[in-house]
This record gives C-alpha cells, structure tokens and sequence, in this order.
C-alpha cells in the first residue's frame, strides 16, 4: 500500500481532499492544486461551497482569480457532500480547535472530521490532522477510531500529524515557503505523509512522533505568548518608571546577539497565541503538573485591553472629561496589522470595556467595514477630517499601514496610541498618550 500511494503522489495521480476550507485549508488546497493533484475541499458551509465554485475567494491571502482558474481546469472542487472523500489517496484535516471558556479544548470539530474520515475511509489511504490540538490527539483520538475499521495503521492506512503554520498577511512566508513539520504514527506514515507535502512544499522536516509534531506549533506559540508577556510587563514597568518602552526596546535591539525584539500592544489577539498555549497547559494539568510559564503569560496578555482602558479613561480626566458619556474612535479592529481578522482580537475587548463604562465607542478599520459581536452587527465610520474632530478620543489598537496618522495628529484632540504608531508623525494638534509612559509626562510627540 505505502509503494502503491508513493507513486501515485510522485505520478501527481493521487487526489488530495482537504477538510475544513478556512484560513489554514484553502491555502494548502490552492498549493496542492499548483502542483497538479486533483484537490476536493469539504466544509460544512454551503455559502462558502458555493462562493469557492462560483471562483470567489473568502480568505484574504487567497486570490479569487487562483480559485476561479482551479475550478476551471477541474483541478479543485468545494463541496458539502462527505461522500466525495472515498474518492482520496489523501486527507487532510484542518478544521478549528476553539477553547471553550473553561479554557479546555474542544474537540468537537476534530471528532467530526474523523469520524467523516472513519466512514468514507479505504485502504491505501494516507490521513494527516493539521488542526493545532493538545500532545497525544493524533494516536488517541485518530488512531484508535482508524482502527475499529479493521485498519492497520501504517500497513492498510497511514496516520501522520503536521502543524499548520499559517500567518495570514505575512507577505512573505506564506504555505509553500513555510517549512513543514511532519511526524506519523510509524515510520512508514512519517515517509508518505513527507513525500506528499514535499511534492508541493519547499521544505519538509519530519520527525520522528506525532507527539513531537504536536508539540512543535505549542512551543513555538508558547515562545511568542511568553515572550509578549514579558515585553507587555515591561511596558507596563517602563510606565511606572516614567521611562519609553519604545526606546528601550529599540536600543536593546541593536544587541546582535542573545536578544530578539518583541514590543508591546493592547493585547493579542488571533486563532493561536492566545489559544495555542492552553492546550498544553490543559494536557499538563491532567498529568498533575502546573505550566506557570504559560499561566503567567496569559494572566498579563489578558489584563492589557483593560490597561488601555485606564489609560483612555486617566487621559480623559486630564481632559475634564469622563469615560462615561464621551465618543471614543478605535482606530483598527484587526488582531494584527493589514489583514481582515478579528478572531480573539483586543480591539474587541477594549471597546466593551469602554461600552461598560459609558462611552460611545465607533470604529474604523480599512479592511472591515462590519463585523457581528456577541451577536450584534457594527458597522465602522470613515476616517475623516469631521469624524477625528467630533471624538473626545482617538484609541489606534491596530497599527494598519493604511491609516494615514499623520490625519490623526491634525484633527484629532487626545490619542492614546498602544501601538507606537505615531513616533513618525509631525506634531499639529493631537495629545498623545502613549502606552508605556505616565499620562503626567505625555508630551507632545517631536518629529523623528
């Protein structure tokens, strides 16, 4: 069977199905479909289906021209019906693993996959689970349901787990050229399921468990949540202190070694960082041990959208005005610059915090005109000359390349800027209130 699917990889004749078409799965669907395989995408949505097949793109860093062009050569299909997954040589799984709000997985989208995999699953079938999950998912969850069916895996059928490493709007890693980290359930399973990626992806690292393979997009997630934590507090010192945190960070980043630059925001925000870390955490736990690393991190990420907060609200005071009452303008809803996202963005946390207590809060974001919020539909305003005078103040939460901050700095009265976004501006009309200064010593901010 491993001889059989290896030459019909290395023939480009093997068809690949990818379930789950969102942010991690269409982009490894498109790269499947340049290197020549057949690629059947399943989802659950028939709006997004139907979108795909009508050559319309839903994911930012995907073109709608590549969709529609893939389509049209018969190389790549969405559909809704599971049936369609008898028809592949491989499958890939990459449906979303959320926490619920005690802060331990949910697996339910995982379950569901392989439980579709399960029923439409045959011999010479090679299965990889993309999804981020907790240590141990792939052989405990994948493997004994594989199984039942009277599969041999690594024999009659190969299991094998690589973690997505997607960063949307990153313009220039994206999936080809991001290294792909691949570990199976025997060495047979880690030996097909590198020769697939490799057909397609630049780099492939395999190694040797599925466990390792698991525990590689935890670590590297972990790194940038304790890092940012540790940037964050130091933010938050630097205040105290009276002290730039933008200027300490800059001029320790000129140490060209033992030092790797991270700086402060409002918080973080996406579908791993804030997520990622707790599945270990949650693993950990069930083996009686405390990941403190990790649960410190969390603790100071999660405080930041209430420490801008208090920063607009003493700002405010300053002012002789107070929260309650006041037109806030958020500037930015993404959780990171220049894309289209909001999933676990601060943005949204801040301007809840600041409904909670009495402001009117808008929003602009040049990539979202609207979005729901706890079922609640919001639509954002334009960045004008009138709307910038008309707000008691300017929060930028998210630093977008588009906004032009020089417009800020001429019509605007008060910003309170976490992210650094003004250094570059000449000074006009605005008071701006940085993150990591005290609101006693916000001065006016001197052109660079």
């Amino acid at each position: 069977m491993k001889d059989v699917l290896l030459k019909r990889i290395e023939d480009r004749k093997a068809t690949v199905a990818i379930i789950g078409l969102g942010y991690v799965g269409l982009p490894l669907a498109v790269e499947f479909a340049k290197g020549g395989f057949k690629v059947i995408g399943y989802d659950v949505s028939e709006r997004v289906c139907r979108s795909l097949m009508e050559g319309r793109s839903h994911i930012q860093d995907v073109s709608s021209a590549d969709i529609a062009k893939f389509v049209k050569q018969g190389l790549f299909e969405a559909t809704t019906d599971e049936s369609r997954l008898k028809e592949a040589d491989a499958v890939s799984i990459a449906v979303p693993t959320p926490l619920v709000k005690t802060r331990d997985p949910d697996m339910s989208y995982v379950i569901a996959a392989a439980d579709a995999v399960c029923r439409t699953a045959h011999k010479g079938l090679l299965v990889v689970l993309e999804s981020t999950t907790y240590p141990g998912t792939t052989r405990e969850v994948l493997l004994p349901a594989l199984s039942k069916l009277g599969l041999t895996v690594g024999e009659d059928v190969f299991l094998a787990f690589s973690p997505e490493r997607v960063d949307p709007g990153n313009p220039k890693y994206h999936t080809k050229n991001t290294p792909k980290v691949v570990g199976g359930i025997t060495p047979a399973c880690t030996e097909l399921a590198t020769a697939l990626y490799a057909a397609v992806i630049d780099t492939v690292v395999p190694v040797t468990t599925t466990e390792a393979a698991e525990l590689v997009k935890l670590l590297e997630n972990t790194f940038r949540s304790v890092n940012i934590g540790l940037v964050n507090e130091m933010a938050i010192v630097c205040d105290k202190l009276g002290v730039d945190v933008w200027e300490v960070i800059d001029a320790a980043a000129t140490k060209p070694f033992g030092f790797m630059k991270f700086t402060p925001g409002p918080g973080i925000g996406g579908h791993c960082i804030p997520l990622d870390p707790h599945y270990l955490a949650w693993k950990m736990r069930t083996l009686n041990y405390k990941t403190r690393f990790i649960d410190l991190a969390s603790e100071i990420n999660s405080q930041m959208p209430a420490y801008v907060v208090a920063k607009v609200a003493q700002a405010l005071n300053e002012e002789r005005k107070p929260v309650n009452g006041s037109r806030v303008l958020v500037v930015g809803v993404a959780y990171k610059p220049d894309i289209d996202d909001i999933r676990e963005s601060p943005a949204l946390d801040v301007m809840r915090l600041l409904e909670a207590d009495g402001a009117e809060v808008v929003f602009h974001d040049p990539f979202i005109a609207s979005y729901r919020d706890d079922g609640h539909a919001r639509s954002g305003v334009e960045l004008t000359a009138a709307e910038l005078e008309r707000a008691d103040a300017v929060v930028i939460v998210t630093n977008h390349r588009a906004i032009d901050y020089q417009m800020l700095m001429d019509h605007a009265s008060l910003i309170v800027d976490s992210r650094n976004a003004m250094a570059r501006t000449i000074k006009t009309r605005a008071r701006v209130v940085s993150l990591a200064k005290t609101s006693q010593q916000s001065t006016w901010i001197e052109n660079r």
